[in-house]
């Protein structure tokens, strides 16, 4: 059978047997996901990428003791991710910050400058409150927002139910639209 035609069960269970070629296939249908997932948890495309590599060393050191449980495979490879971010702030002894400068302003055609100086600023305060956020409802926000995943697949990563993940998100939420309105920020717009 061709690869192209494997499944994702049968591609795990070549390389669970130590087939380099079937967890290459893994690595590349998820490195970018997995990337843009620390990425946006550490605010920083070197320690990104170091970490990203050590996320891919580890599952492919320990895919022999990979069990399907129920759980995509990418909600594994989550977890590791999650683990070594976490590991990565506690050793850094740092609350996680993406420079500023490194984000990309939204502009429109025709937009004022005025317009796009305001917009800028209450981007970096929607920023700046995120970043205070604990770090699971950080976690949430990327996996809703930066990945486009479900709660159902966030519950998966972050080992909750639906319904858990459907409360804290809107706990988030409410918390955000709180601090923005005592900071009398317009996200609306004009």
């Amino acid at each position: 059978m061709p690869d192209a035609e494997l499944t994702e069960e049968q591609i795990l269970t070549l390389a669970s047997q130590g087939d380099k070629d079937a967890f290459g296939q893994l690595y590349s249908r998820y490195i970018d996901r997995i990337f843009n997932y620390v990425y946006y948890r550490t605010g920083n495309v070197h320690d990104a990428e170091d970490l990203t590599a050590r996320v891919f060393q580890r599952a492919m050191n320990h895919i022999r003791n990979y069990t399907d449980r129920g759980v995509p495979f990418s909600a594994w490879l989550y977890r590791i991710a999650h683990n070594l971010v976490a590991n990565w702030h506690r050793d850094r002894s740092r609350k996680q910050e993406i420079p500023l400068d490194d984000l990309p302003t939204l502009q429109t055609k025709g937009d004022h400058p005025e317009r796009n100086l305001v917009h800028s600023q209450e981007q970096d305060a929607l920023l700046r409150l995120i970043r205070r956020l604990p770090h699971e409802r950080q976690n949430l926000l990327i996996l809703k927002f930066v990945e486009g995943m479900s709660n159902v697949e966030i519950g998966q990563i972050m080992g909750r139910s639906e319904g858990a993940v459907k409360s804290l998100y809107h706990r988030t939420l409410l918390a955000l639209r709180d601090q923005l309105g005592d900071q009398n920020i317009n996200l609306e717009g004009d």
